[in-house]
């Protein structure tokens, strides 16, 4: 294949490159907004992608965000690139304060309190949760009963709040992400459009 790594990485590699990749946040953030600037479309299509890829990096749908940024950008009419491009504004970096905030305002708005409290036992409760998935489904071939105990407690202390209270600090994430993008698309194509035009006049002339 042409894409293919020529030097396979292992799991470890791997996992490593996705907390801190190779060059650094800075560079691969550079490389992000590099892109952006770059993308064949009016600035405000790519900065409403841009809205809905950091928008959906408050929701709780980990390993669809690029699916959930996608149908926002469609909703919204925005570029769908720069939609991917932005749910990188959820990372390693940036999940613990995210899901912190989140979590915490979903309780609030809705009169909740999380068993046992948040941060001691909310390993715990994804271990809980992912433990009577398995328990389940194997008790499809079992004779044992399924037990949703631990499902019950992660959807009503971890997800309903994550997804409820991800829904305010995501739009004022996205908006400020939104104005921020928007003058500097435009100033970049604007320059952009400008030596390009210089170019051609100097063709022209020769």
């Amino acid at each position: 294949m042409v894409f293919k790594r020529r030097d396979r990485r292992s799991v470890l590699q791997f996992m490593a490159a996705l907390i801190y990749p190779r060059g650094g946040w800075r560079r691969a953030f550079e490389y992000v907004k590099h892109r952006l600037r770059r993308l064949p479309d009016t600035p405000e299509r790519i900065s409403r992608g841009v809205w809905a890829g950091v928008f959906t990096s408050f929701t709780p749908f980990y390993g669809l965000h690029f699916v959930v940024a996608l149908a926002v950008a469609r909703l919204m009419r925005g570029n769908y690139l720069s939609a991917l491009l932005g749910t990188f504004f959820g990372n390693p970096l940036t999940y613990v304060p995210i899901a912190a905030i989140s979590m915490q305002t979903g309780h609030f708005l809705l009169g909740s309190r999380p068993q046992a409290g948040f941060r001691s036992s909310l390993f715990d409760k994804f271990r809980d949760a992912t433990g009577d998935l398995w328990h389940n489904f194997m008790a499809m071939f079992t004779a044992q009963k399924a037990d949703w105990h631990g499902l019950q407690v992660f959807y009503q202390d971890v997800f309903l709040p994550y997804l409820v209270g991800g829904i305010i600090p995501g739009i004022v994430a996205a908006t400020v992400c939104y104005y921020f993008c928007l003058p500097l698309i435009r100033a970049y194509q604007k320059r952009r459009r400008k030596r390009l035009q210089a170019k051609l006049t100097q063709l022209e002339r020769r």
